[in-house]
């Protein structure tokens, strides 16, 4: 963050409006118009905003969603939320994205949607997925929690990941995110209807928002129109999340420059492989990932204590749901239509080679808007250093 926010959370302390108000119009307004979007809805955070989506398009009990296991746990956690099953796909190796060449072969009477994942800030191969769904009329919803900034091509032009090109996109506004609200959640949708009912929903589906009996001179009585949700943001937090949405364009451009760097210095490394973007996406690079090369004479926990000796905060590539204990109970999740005859049990899983390959080879380093060379000069060094370690 920056100075710009402390005034901004100052004038709504004193404005006597905390909760979602005009602060939260007024942010969903102007990130939709960065992404490009008809609708914004603003939430809680990322894992209700996909809930949301997910009980907007009526999905629950008995139904299939189709997904990565590959992503933080909240991707899965919210289709069984919602008492739906999650069906992981595994990942394409140079993206952590979604392989669009395994979804078909998942999908059966009881698919009702898909989750695709812009991991890290990376698109994933939308295009190709949205073929297949709208080939089977089965609805994409895009798991853009790291993705705001990002961008995908169309028909030849670039456009915001959120524009959306799913049905519904949801955004995370945790504090590792680009745009941070301490915590938060935003949805993008063309859907006027969706957008309708998300908003109702996240607010305990009251008949009349308190902002309009606020602003009315008549008596106004709510009614509750069926059982929902306490979703909401908060006006103080919107008001932090605006100032940072103002200048996202430079952030962004200043994340690609680091990540360029990077490239440059560490593409001849031994050790360590550099990121792959696909020429259809563009990335925020809200994560800076680099893949153990194959035959390295180091390991992940070796790698990632060598840089923690030397002052450079590493971290382990992307968990995946599967591995957890809470996906433990096969009975919570599956691989496919056809499950499985191996490793499943041991906390493995044979048709997700790709994403637990990704998990153990991956290390992230850092790379924030703000970092000055002498820093990333520092990080680049400590690898460098890397290929002497025995």
């Amino acid at each position: 963050m920056s100075d710009a926010e402390a005034p901004e959370a100052s004038r709504v302390v004193l404005s006597g409006w905390l909760t979602q108000g005009p602060e939260v119009a007024a942010f969903e307004k102007e990130f939709a118009e960065f992404v490009g979007a008809p609708f914004a809805v603003a939430v809680s955070n990322c894992t209700v905003a996909l809930e949301l989506a997910l009980r907007c398009l009526n999905i629950g009990p008995g139904d299939d969603v189709i997904t990565v296991s590959h992503s933080f746990i909240a991707t899965a956690n919210c289709i069984v939320a919602i008492g739906a099953r999650p069906v992981f796909v595994d990942i394409e190796a140079d993206t952590y994205g979604m392989d669009p060449k395994l979804i078909e072969q998942a999908i059966t009477p009881k698919t009702k949607a898909i989750i695709c994942v812009h991991q890290i800030g990376i698109p994933c191969d939308l295009a190709a997925i949205l073929t297949i769904a709208n080939k089977h009329k089965i609805p994409v919803i895009e798991d853009a929690a790291c993705a705001i900034g990002s961008e995908v091509a169309n028909h030849g032009a670039w456009e915001k990941v959120g524009a959306p090109h799913g049905i519904i996109a949801c955004f995370s506004m945790h504090p590792r995110k680009i745009v941070t609200t301490g915590d938060g959640g935003m949805l993008t949708t063309k859907d006027s209807a969706l957008a309708a009912r998300m908003k109702l929903l996240r607010q305990h589906a009251m008949s009349v928002p308190d902002t309009v009996r606020h602003h009315s001179d008549k008596v106004m009585f709510e009614s509750y129109t069926e059982p929902a949700y306490n979703y909401r943001l908060t006006d103080l937090q919107a008001a932090v999340g605006r100032p940072q949405l103002r200048r996202l364009g430079e952030i962004v451009k200043e994340r690609r420059r680091l990540a360029d760097r990077y490239k440059s210095a560490l593409e001849k490394s031994t050790i360590l492989a550099t990121p792959v973007e696909r020429a259809s996406g563009r990335s925020n690079w809200q994560s800076y990932p680099l893949t153990i090369k194959p035959g390295s004479h180091l390991s992940q926990v070796e790698i990632l204590q060598a840089l923690m000796d030397n002052g450079v905060a590493g971290k382990r590539g992307i968990m995946n749901s599967h591995q957890e204990p809470a996906y433990e109970n096969r009975a919570r999740w599956a691989c496919g239509p056809s499950e499985c005859t191996k490793g499943c049990a041991a906390g493995t899983c044979a048709k997700l080679a790709v994403s637990e390959r990704a998990r153990d080879t991956t290390i992230l380093i850092p790379l924030f808007h703000g970092m000055t060379e002498a820093e990333q000069d520092h990080v680049i060094q400590t690898i460098l250093n890397l290929e002497q370690k025995k």
